[in-house]
Formats: structure tokens, C-alpha cells, sequence
């Protein structure tokens, strides 16, 4: 097996690059492969964590409008339902005093349309004055608006149009209200099971649309202006995109981290809400840096060092890793645009490089 010798050493402070002689044979021997330094923009990548969530408007939380019983669960938890599909059945006392009000309004409108219409027939044929017909008309116009409030309680108490119509008109009242999904999704959360007693507002079950997802990235404060609104992100291994939409005005206290929100594009399915993802965000090329390969690197404790090529051999120089993605790494550090490094063969350097170090 070949072995690489140090032949000479450049003594100079610790914290300065150390040079090292290798003869072309050794190098040869060893393997030890070089290339220029250039700028590779794409390359590099910055992987951070991000959870995936539901827009608020992708999701409608049923809740109970009314104080009652639950009698009917009409669907499962995960279940994909309509819009319009019936969830859930409520039987409440609540509904025979508002449907009492609605029947009262509907005979005080009734009666109030009747006596406007024979006011004006009297007023026609001079019987009557005008006056009497006005005051019919503002009778008539509170009679609607009361039968008009009426409609509307009940429809805030979950009854359809067509179950308060059908109320008003035939007199029957109707003991329980079945909610219905105001959108197409997913049935995610089911909260209740029949035969439990459920207050007003309580929420009974969420429905999802899980067409349209969100990730909630988490990374530094610091590099928040990197990414600008539009940057396009990605989930690797599985071939989903996102663009950001904004950025968290607050970092977190704990973990002094912000939020960029990015909405996927498409392959929604492929995700669920509440999952924890990796995704990678492209980094900008900056003056100075520079896309090398992972095994150019050595480390001397947390430092890593890059290996330039000179006339006699090699000279480890200390650089700082911004990012990296997969076998890439972007370096800032005091290397040029052209200068050759070690891409393999960089264990047998290190080696030497530390030999070097230690005979100063």
C-alpha cells in the first residue's frame, strides 16, 4: 500500500494555512484527484424541518347551534363526504319554542297581508282614507320583518330554507336538526357519539379539504430574508413543490426560530396533515462562496478545511460550511476561483496535513 510522506513543512502560526510538499508520484499512487474551484448555483440546498397543516379555509369545524341530545352520528371518522352530506342528527327542546315563534310570525303576516290588501280595495272605492291604508302597510312591514327574524333564528339553529318552509306552510313541527357539510372533505376529528348531551357551539366533528396544504417551515431568524415570497421549495424523495406565501413576524422565544409558510402545488395526497417533512430551499450564490464535493472536506475538531493545490504539494486551508445537500457543500473561505483542491484521496492528506502541524 502506498503511503504518503511528508518530505517538507511551511512553519507558521497555528491559526495560518499549513503547507505540506507531495511528490506526483504519491499522488498518483494514492488516488488523489483535484479540480478547479468554480461557482455552481444550483448545487447546493438547505434542508430545514417543516410540518404540514391545513389552511383555516380549508377546514370547517360543526358545531352544535342548539342545546340538545345527539341522536344520530351519520358518519366516520375519515369518511370523504359532500357538500351537503348529512353528519350529524340533534334532538333539542329549543326547536319547538323557535318553531312556535316562526308559526306566530307566519299567522301575524298572513293576517296583516289580508288587511292590507282590503284596506286598499276600501281606499279604491273612497270608503276609507289614505291613512288607514298606510297604517295597514306599516303593519304588514313589521309582520314580515318579525316572520323574516323568525326564518333566520331558525336557520342559525341549523334548519334548512326548505324545513322552515315546510314548517310555516303545514303547521308540523319538526324535533330534531341534521347538519350538513357546508364543503366536500375529509371527516378528520369526530368529537361526539350518540346519545351524548352537547351544549351550544360545542364542536361535534372537522371536516378537511385536503386539496389545498400548507408547510410551516422552521428555520433561524437570522436567514429569513433569504428566501423572498414566490421561493420555490421542495420535498425531497418525493416530488413535491411548494412556493412561500409569507413570513412569521415572530420568532419563537424557545427555540428563536420563524416561520415561512409555503402552500403546495399539487401531489397533495401524498401528504397528511400534522406530518413532519424535510424540504430543501435553494441557496443564493453569494460573492465568495463556493460548491465543492463532501469529500473535499477534513475536519480538525468542528473546523473544516479544504486542500489547495500548489507547486509543491498541498496547502490546508480553513473554510466555513454554510449549507449542503445530499454530497454538496457550500464554502465561504480564503480559497480563489480557479485553484485546484483535493476532491479524494482527501484522508491521506489529513494525514499528512496533521504531521505537518505537529513538527512545526
Amino acid at each position: 500500500m502506498a503511503t504518503l510522506c511528508v518530505l517538507t513543512s511551511t512553519a507558521q502560526a497555528a491559526d495560518q494555512p499549513v503547507k505540506f510538499t507531495v511528490p506526483n508520484s504519491q499522488i498518483q499512487a494514492l488516488g488523489i484527484q483535484t479540480a478547479p474551484l468554480q461557482t455552481q448555483t444550483s448545487a447546493v440546498k438547505a434542508s430545514f424541518p417543516a410540518q404540514v397543516v391545513l389552511p383555516p379555509t380549508a377546514e370547517q369545524v360543526v358545531s352544535s347551534p342548539v342545546t340538545g341530545l345527539v341522536a344520530q352520528v351519520l358518519v366516520q371518522q375519515n369518511q370523504a363526504v359532500r357538500a351537503g352530506s348529512p353528519l350529524v342528527r340533534i334532538v333539542s327542546p329549543e326547536l319547538g319554542q323557535l318553531q312556535l315563534q316562526l308559526l306566530q310570525a307566519t299567522a301575524r303576516a298572513t293576517l296583516a297581508r289580508q288587511a292590507a290588501r282590503r284596506e286598499q280595495a276600501l281606499f279604491k272605492e273612497g270608503i276609507i282614507p289614505q291613512r288607514r291604508v298606510q297604517e295597514a302597510q306599516a303593519a304588514l312591514m313589521e309582520g314580515e320583518a318579525a316572520l323574516n327574524q323568525a326564518k333566520s333564528i331558525l336557520r342559525l339553529s341549523g334548519m334548512s330554507a326548505a324545513t322552515i318552509n315546510r314548517v310555516a306552510a303545514s303547521g308540523k313541527l319538526q324535533d330534531s336538526i341534521t347538519l350538513t357539510a357546508m364543503q366536500a372533505g375529509i371527516v378528520t376529528e369526530l368529537a361526539v357519539q350518540p346519545g351524548q348531551r352537547v351544549e351550544a357551539a360545542t364542536a361535534l366533528l372537522h371536516v378537511a379539504q385536503m386539496g389545498s396544504l400548507w408547510l410551516d417551515i422552521q428555520l433561524p431568524a437570522s436567514q429569513s430574508a433569504s428566501w423572498p415570497v414566490g421561493t420555490r421549495v421542495e420535498v425531497p424523495g418525493r416530488g413535491i413543490t411548494a412556493r412561500i406565501l409569507s413570513a412569521s413576524p415572530t420568532v419563537s422565544s424557545n427555540s428563536q426560530t420563524l416561520v415561512l409558510r409555503a402552500a403546495v402545488e399539487g401531489k397533495t395526497s401524498q401528504l397528511r396533515p400534522g406530518e413532519f417533512v424535510t424540504v430543501e430551499l435553494p441557496m443564493a450564490a453569494t460573492q465568495g462562496s463556493w460548491d465543492v464535493p463532501l469529500s473535499a472536506l477534513a475536519y480538525d475538531g468542528n473546523q473544516p478545511y479544504v486542500f489547495v493545490r500548489t507547486s509543491t504539494g498541498f496547502e490546508a486551508r480553513p473554510v466555513q460550511a454554510v449549507a449542503s445537500a445530499g454530497q454538496r457543500v457550500r464554502v465561504q473561505g480564503a480559497v480563489k476561483a480557479g485553484e485546484r483542491i483535493a476532491v479524494s484521496g482527501v484522508v491521506a492528506l489529513k494525514g499528512a496535513w496533521l504531521d505537518a502541524k505537529e513538527s512545526k
